[in-house]
């Protein structure tokens, strides 16, 4: 049985995960709107620089060549930025899961804890029963293990497949100016 201070911990705890969880979606929210004000500025000066060069082209030729010579460099800064965005919310997922990691290792512990008191002091002739509980729990924690490692590996997967994809799009693009 939990003793009221150990029950008022426990909400403190919480109470203080949970504001630094707040603290850290926050913090990735602002890197998100940087992000964003950087690059809208950047595109604004990019086509004011464009306007101004295309009202200096003289002939189609040269309008064609213009135009195909932003077309790698967009392909670039829309891969970096999407390598921006894609860092920030991974980087923001990695926080809140190792927060999840350690809260659910601790609880777990926790709960262990009780099962082992429960099982010292339980009646005689309770064994097998006290055995099965104990095994079920192990069983709920080697399948939340399998649970966790198999985010992980998805998750490596997807980033990989984002830098494979990002790789591509970007050579195409290196493709496709140099045909112009």
């Amino acid at each position: 049985m939990m003793t009221v201070e150990q029950v008022m911990a426990s909400h403190k705890a919480n109470i203080e995960t949970l504001v630094g969880l707040t603290s850290k979606a926050f913090e990735g929210v602002e890197k998100i709107v940087e992000l964003n004000l950087t690059a809208s500025k950047a595109a604004l000066a990019e086509a004011g620089e464009h306007a101004q060069a295309v009202l200096s082209v003289k002939d189609a030729q040269e309008l064609l060549t213009l135009q195909s010579g932003l077309m790698q460099p967009l392909a670039e800064k829309t891969a970096a930025y999407n390598r921006h965005l894609y860092d920030i919310a991974s980087g923001s997922a990695a926080e809140f899961t190792r927060v999840f990691e350690e809260q659910a290792s601790e609880n777990q512990k926790k709960f262990m804890g009780l099962v082992d008191t429960a099982a010292k002091n339980a009646p005689a002739g309770t064994e097998t029963a006290v055995a099965v509980m104990k095994s079920s729990v192990a069983a709920a924690n080697n399948a939340l293990e399998s649970v966790q490692k198999a985010v992980k590996q998805a998750t490596e997967v997807a980033e990989s497949n984002f830098n494979t994809v990002t790789a591509t799009a970007v050579n195409a693009s290196k493709t496709v100016a140099k045909k112009r």
